[in-house]
């Protein structure tokens, strides 16, 4: 399994994750279409927050990005500041 963080701070943010939680069903939706999807979390954190997206494997990840960049290119205009990416193979799994 592969997994990708996604850190998002800076201008936007906080707007990113107000729209992130009143659009809950639209991103269950558009990630759980991801090929090889295991896991998704998404945890605010002060004025922002992260996403993790767990996949089977690494290009699961990599669409995962791909789709994550998209949703907020055209929902939230404002988050203009890239995410800080960390991504892996899993080592160990706990659910």
């Amino acid at each position: 399994m592969h997994a990708v963080v996604r850190q998002y701070s800076g201008p936007g943010a906080r707007e990113l994750f107000d729209a992130l939680e009143r659009s809950k069903a639209d991103v269950e939706r558009i990630i759980r279409g991801v090929p090889g999807f295991v896991t998704y979390s998404l945890v605010r954190a002060g004025d922002g927050g992260l996403s993790v997206t767990v996949c089977r494997d690494q290009a699961g990840c990599e669409e995962s990005s791909r789709r994550a960049r998209e949703w907020v290119q055209q929902n939230v205009p404002a988050a203009r500041t890239p995410p800080q990416v960390s991504e892996g193979n899993v080592i160990l799994h706990l659910s």
